[in-house]
């Protein structure tokens, strides 16, 4: 007999690239072994070299896309990346309380491409702090969105503790601060707390500026896992692991930054 896979969700914009965005998130999804579902929020023109520009899905028909799949096929896990708009993160929020959402769900907070360009209009962080924040069961930032959010500039272990802390008064039910854009330190550790737990994860940093896609990558790892019905401890040091395979077999594509690469997860041998 056929087993049906769970299901995970990605509310997130396109990368004609296809390096990042829903792209990164449904082969990810893959090769995790959860089936994937999309709600487009924006379709981006990039490529390696940076984003040139996006255009915006009516909110609306955002709304929709989550609604449609919600209703007919279920959702098991929900991540969140690029959103664009406050208008498209409150119609996101309204749309989950109504379709009963108690799955978990991973906010991304996705401001700004690797390459610097912006991701949100500029009265949407506000939003996402608001909006998606007290409903998330976990949230991933970078250290660049962990200086916009809060205002904090992480250098160090004890800057990133109080990141966290600081990101938890906004009510998500855990906090992830992810470390790879700190300097001086020979390893890449995240940092995941919920106040009451802290937990640091190591792992090696990799010399390689083929990193596009890595916080998609990582974030839909995670939100596999707790589709599958991980804890969220274990559903993060899951993600990290696979991330660290994906950086170490990063390739370069085109003449900027190329993508973080999941097709070691095709080999025969990728468990070795």
């Amino acid at each position: 007999m056929t087993r049906t896979p769970r299901t995970a969700l990605t509310i997130a914009g396109s990368d004609s690239g296809g390096g990042a965005g829903i792209q990164a998130d449904l082969r990810t999804f893959f090769a995790n072994g959860v089936h994937g579902l999309v709600a487009l929020t924006a379709v981006t023109v990039q490529n390696s070299l940076g984003v040139r520009g996006f255009t915006e899905v009516p909110a609306d028909v955002v709304a929709a896309q989550i609604t449609a799949v919600a209703a007919d096929m279920g959702v098991d896990a929900a991540k969140t990346g690029m959103l664009a708009t406050a208008e498209i993160i409150r119609a996101v929020a309204k749309t989950l309380d109504e379709v009963g959402a108690d799955f978990p769900l991973v906010v991304d907070p996705v401001a700004a491409s690797m390459t610097g360009h912006a991701l949100l209009r500029e009265d949407a962080l506000e939003a996402i702090r608001t909006e998606l924040f007290p409903r998330a069961t976990l949230i991933t930032p970078n250290l660049d969105e962990v200086r916009l959010l809060t205002g904090i500039e992480v250098t160090d272990t004890v800057s990133q503790r109080a990141a966290a802390e600081a990101l938890l008064r906004f009510g998500s039910r855990w906090v992830l601060v992810k470390g790879g854009h700190m300097t001086g330190t020979s390893d890449c550790v995240d940092l995941l707390s919920d106040g009451r737990e802290v937990i640091e994860l190591s792992g090696p940093r990799y010399v390689t500026e083929n990193t596009h896609g890595g916080g998609d990558t990582l974030a839909s790892a995670i939100t596999a896992s707790l589709a599958k019905g991980a804890s969220v401890p274990d559903a993060v040091a899951a993600g990290k692991k696979f991330i660290e395979r994906c950086v170490a077999e990063a390739y370069p594509l085109g003449a900027g930054v190329g993508p973080v690469s999941p097709f070691w997860i095709l080999n025969a041998d990728s468990n070795s």
